[in-house]
């Protein structure tokens, strides 16, 4: 009797496994534009906490040794700060595409499926350029922190490099947005 109860478990357990390509077809496009919209503003938010972290800790430090850094030096948590808003920009123009569900409808179409897709990737794909872009701005600022401490003539030309880090986030945004304008809902 044991036996034949195992093996009704194993079919039964064989029976219900569909396979991740229908695990993940199963999810709601709306839910995959969600989790997006969702990972574009959370990862830039961690990426500008990242970089404010790295850059304020060497401010800090250096603003013991010369305290004229303090205020001068501020603009790389400035620029670390940006990283976010620019997830808050993303999250706010991927928001518009999307359209209240119809509850009537049940059937999922593929345009539907290719809307949730293109937001979720968008989301994506501006999240983690902006939490590469925040850590990377945030070494900049602290490298040009420490630098302006031992030498004030550095400053500027250390902040040059730190706007160029700063660019990474807004080419992020620019292919997020390339990204998602064919997403639409309807």
């Amino acid at each position: 009797m044991a036996a034949s109860g195992v093996i009704t478990s194993e079919i039964a357990a064989e029976e219900l496994f569909f396979g991740w390509g229908e695990l993940l077809n199963g999810i709601s496009p709306y839910a995959w534009a969600f989790i997006g919209t969702g990972l574009a503003i959370g990862l830039s938010v961690l990426g500008a906490a990242w970089g404010i972290f790295i850059t304020g800790s060497s401010l800090v430090g250096a603003a013991i040794k010369a305290p004229r850094i303090r205020s001068k030096n501020l603009i790389s948590v400035i620029f670390c700060e940006a990283v976010a808003i620019y997830g808050v920009i993303v999250a706010i123009i991927l928001q518009t595409h999307l359209d209240t569900p119809d509850p009537k409808v049940t059937e999922v179409t593929m345009t539907q499926k290719f809307a949730g897709y293109a937001i979720f990737w968008s989301g994506i794909t501006a999240g983690l350029g902006n939490l590469s872009c925040g850590v990377c701005v945030g070494i900049c600022g602290s490298g040009c922190a420490l630098a302006d401490a031992q030498d004030g003539n550095l400053f500027v030309k250390i902040l040059v490099i730190e706007i160029f880090a700063s660019a990474l986030g807004i080419f992020a945004i620019i292919v997020a947005i390339i990204m998602s304008t064919a997403a639409n809902f309807e």
